[in-house]
């Protein structure tokens, strides 16, 4: 039996078709990895700083409680002077 060579042509020009959306698909999917794999590491990136970030705030806080503690320690001995003052002659020395 011969074979329908209108049915060639089609199944010709489906397969065309079929092979042309797949390699635009294979295109496609390969930037879509690519960009993944862009963004894994921007994310990576981002979590290094956060993490460095996240350290220095900590050692800030550590400052502030430091200088705090110094602050406090000396308005107690501001206080303690002024209190040894109080009632004192000032031409007395």
């Amino acid at each position: 039996m011969a074979e329908d060579p209108i049915a060639q042509s089609e199944i010709a020009a489906l397969t065309r078709r079929f092979e042309d959306v797949a390699e635009r698909n294979d295109r496609e999917f390969g930037i879509i990895k690519s960009d993944l794999t862009a963004v894994r590491l921007q994310v990576g990136n981002l979590d290094q700083k956060v993490s460095n970030l996240d350290t220095r705030v900590s050692d800030l806080a550590g400052e502030v409680r430091g200088l705090s503690e110094k602050i406090d320690r000396n308005q107690a001995q501001i206080v303690e002077l002024l209190a040894q003052l109080v009632g004192r002659d000032p031409e007395a020395g």
